[in-house]
């Protein structure tokens, strides 16, 4: 059997049963009863990427060991996986083992193309800090990197709706820069400066929210993330290290223009705004044109994550129909393919 990622399982089984292994952590383990009260195990089972559930009846060979597992059990999963119209992802004549110490850390490390991907989004965002012309915002980006890069970078950018895995804020965010850098051109009274800034810090607060432990992919809960929420904690990250930076260039940056306290404002606002109304969380609507324009682009990102996902895991209703991912407006319909020009014939004639 070949050794396949969770997406790469769901995507295969859109077209039947499909027999492979699996690299999982173990998310969460549970006891639970049928309608006819007979005890069973409902294992929550991720990867890098992506998650499904094991139920393990009380008569399989292998009840009693899952009953056992807890979030620090990483194991192999083989079997013949194939969809569910009401489930989901499922498996069938499987077995289980655990992974050895290198399986484990290679697993952690996620598939080498989201590695990939996911170390150009950091070097891209690396770079484009660099590009801010206003030293205040530059030296503010630097040092939430230096302070912050390593916790940045396995962070999830949502819970679940979107960019939901182990660095989704790193793409996440490295997506919205690009968006800005091409818009901003079109939109020329635009700060891009300030709005890069604004970008790298909007979720800055779900370093606590949505964070990754060092070995695994058990997105745990925060007191500080819970009582507080992103916005706020991303508020008073901001706050913190522009105290600790101004106070060490005060003399140097005391004549530049804008005023440093109104680039503070700015960007605070731009952090206070981004979800946009007060019902989506918001403690202000957006009253600038950076504020809105990084209101848009997050939404922008989030929401075509979200088809792109969707896509893989929801429901098909009929052909290119799926059902309805929350909280996009209704179900989904695949895009209409790219036009594709026929290619001559021999004779050189379009066919």
């Amino acid at each position: 059997m070949d050794l396949m990622t969770l997406t790469e399982i769901r995507k295969a089984a859109q077209n039947g049963a499909v027999p492979a292994r699996v690299h999982v952590q173990v998310e969460s383990a549970a006891p639970k009863l049928t309608r006819e009260q007979q005890p069973y195990c409902e294992l929550v089972l991720a990867d890098a990427c992506d998650r499904m559930t094991l139920r393990v009846w009380s008569d399989h060979p292998a009840y009693k060991a899952c009953s056992a597992l807890t979030t620090e059990n990483f194991m192999e999963l083989s079997g013949d996986f194939h969809r569910h119209s009401q489930y989901g992802l499922e498996a069938r004549k499987w077995t289980v083992r655990p992974l050895t110490d290198q399986e484990k850390n290679e697993l952690l490390q996620g598939p080498a193309d989201l590695r990939a991907k996911q170390g150009a989004d950091w070097e891209f965002i690396a770079q484009t800090i660099q590009t801010i012309a206003d030293p205040r915002l530059r030296a503010l980006c630097d040092a939430f990197l230096k302070e912050w890069g390593d916790r940045f970078r396995r962070t999830a950018a949502a819970r679940n709706y979107h960019h939901a895995r182990r660095g989704g804020l790193v793409e996440h965010t490295a997506q919205m820069m690009r968006v800005a850098k091409e818009i901003v051109p079109l939109y020329p009274e635009l700060n891009l400066d300030l709005l890069l800034a604004g970008i790298l810090f909007h979720d800055c607060g779900k370093l606590w929210e949505n964070q990754m432990p060092e070995n695994g992919f058990n997105m745990s809960y925060d007191e500080r993330g819970e009582l507080m929420g992103h916005i706020s904690i991303g508020l008073e990250l901001v706050n913190s290290l522009w105290r600790k930076i101004l106070s060490e260039n005060s003399t140097a940056w005391k004549d530049l223009v804008p005023a440093s306290e109104d680039v503070r404002l700015h960007l605070l606002h731009l952090i206070g705004a981004h979800h946009g109304e007060p019902q989506f969380g918001s403690p202000v609507s957006p009253k600038t044109p950076e504020a809105m324009a990084l209101h848009y682009i997050d939404n922008l990102d989030a929401r075509l994550e979200m088809f792109a996902a969707g896509y893989t895991t929801a429901k098909p209703l009929a052909a290119r129909i799926f059902d309805r991912v929350r909280p996009l407006p209704g179900n989904l319909v695949k895009s209409l393919d790219k036009f594709s020009p026929k290619p001559p014939s021999k004779d050189g004639t379009l066919l």
